[in-house]
């Protein structure tokens, strides 16, 4: 029987024998392996990271706690997740598994339950699970679709406080694009965005008026000093090219903050010339991009015919990233019609991403996608990754090679937070019974 670690609940202490990653240690100078980890030794007091150093044939130093070679990662950063809708699902399922059963069925959810009370119970056992998964930033989207958003915002700004410490929350508004045509409503709402320190964001489709809805988003968020954070094209259709519209909305405004667009699914299914063309000019513009495995692999292609799926739903993430596109990878929707499934687990994101997007073969440096790089898209300083002076916010993992730890669920983890262990028990779903019965 291998027994856990035990993590000093007091005092200094060094984690020996820890298998970090090349990716997630910047400046770190050791003999890394071929799947880019290194063996190091890591001092650890006051609830930041003192030193690392490679283990070598050193003998160890005091107040070791001796890993044995199990990898250890860096806190998570989820940077497209949706909060306010997590956990309805027992009571407002996807009928069909579709995107527009997920549609109508999370819209009639919202105008029979959400109240204050409700997004506020469902939201913070949402962030209980993360925690203690090991996850220390999220970005949640929030549906803002009148009256909605004179709800959740608040609920958001209570909740952001509660977790402050835990887990740093941001939000991004969430509206059709074509809530912008109310420009009296529409500026009130990222007025609201902007009071709250939030993101403005919509859902790009391809309408008519695209473009002038793009240049008011754009104008507005220049005008408040907001980033701006979109869904785009998930769908399968080929037409679908709000990619690149956004791009070329950024380009045309000299956007200076900070892009983050989601799924843009329609993008590998489109010839390589459109691609090429999208890909080019979201490289120029500066856009972030993340790809939300799980959900798009649900929704994406099912057909109601019952046939099996022929595509996976994900985006094109190696030709952007080859081109300097940063991108990451997100939990997205966790028990709710657009996703019947997940956790807020990031470890299980990755684990499904390796799969279905082949981060492997090489892993290169494809574990930024859950930590460093999100966590860059968000402005969040020293999260992500593993050097010192950084706060000792870690995830100890049994495994001890990526096939180990991709194997597993890794239930007995251990998360670390300023340099302590955390309790890790889990919300149990019974809490929220009450809410599935209204």
């Amino acid at each position: 029987m291998i027994t856990s670690p035990k993590i000093p609940a007091t005092g200094w202490y060094v984690l020996g024998n820890a298998r970090l990653h090349q990716s997630l240690t910047p400046g770190l100078e050791a003999p890394f392996d071929r799947d880019g980890f290194a063996l190091v030794d890591v001092a650890i007091a006051d609830g930041r990271i003192k030193g690392i150093a490679p283990r070598g044939e050193r003998p160890a130093p005091p107040r070791t706690v001796d890993l044995a070679g199990r990898i250890v990662l860096p806190c998570f950063v989820d940077c497209h997740t949706h909060l306010d809708k997590g956990h309805i699902w027992p009571r407002m399922p996807n009928p069909d598994g579709s995107f527009m059963g997920a549609l109508d069925a999370a819209g009639s959810d919202r105008l029979i339950h959400w109240s204050a009370d409700d997004v506020a119970r469902r939201m913070d056992f949402s962030l209980r699970g993360a925690y203690a998964h090991g996850t220390r930033a999220i970005r949640t989207h929030l549906d803002s679709i009148a009256p909605q958003e004179k709800i959740s915002w608040p609920v958001f700004v209570e909740m952001r406080e509660k977790w402050r410490g835990r887990i740093d929350l941001q939000a991004a508004s969430l509206i059709g694009i074509e809530g912008a045509r109310e420009a009296k409503w529409f500026a009130g709402l990222a007025r609201r965005v902007a009071a709250a320190g939030g993101i403005l964001g919509a859902v790009t489709y391809m309408l008519p008026d695209l473009d002038e809805l793009l240049d008011r988003m754009f104008s507005t968020a220049i005008d408040l000093g907001l980033d701006l954070d979109f869904h785009a094209d998930e769908t399968g259709d080929l037409a679908a090219v709000s990619l690149k519209r956004i791009a070329e909305a950024a380009l045309r405004h000299k956007f200076e903050g900070k892009i983050l667009v989601g799924h843009c699914c329609a993008l590998s299914r489109q010839p390589d010339r459109e691609v090429k063309a999208t890909l080019d000019k979201a490289a120029a513009a500066g856009l972030g991009v993340v790809s939300l495995p799980m959900c798009n692999l649900y929704l994406q292609d099912r057909r109601p015919d019952g046939a099996t799926p022929r595509w996976r739903g994900v985006t094109l993430l190696h030709e952007m990233k080859a081109r300097g596109i940063p991108v990451a990878v997100a939990s997205d929707n966790t028990r709710d019609p657009f996703y019947a499934y997940g956790d807020l687990d990031m470890l299980e994101v990755y684990r499904m991403a390796t799969r279905i997007l082949h981060f492997d073969h090489p892993v290169a440096d494809w574990p930024r996608a859950v930590a460093a790089t999100p966590a860059a898209m968000m402005s969040l300083d020293r999260a992500g990754t593993l050097s010192t002076g950084a706060p000792a916010d870690l995830v100890i993992f049994r495994g001890r090679s990526w096939t180990e730890l991709l194997s597993r669920p890794e239930a007995d983890r251990i998360v670390v937070r300023d340099g302590r262990a955390i309790d890790r028990q889990l919300p149990d779903y019974a809490e929220l019974d009450d809410l599935m019965r209204a």
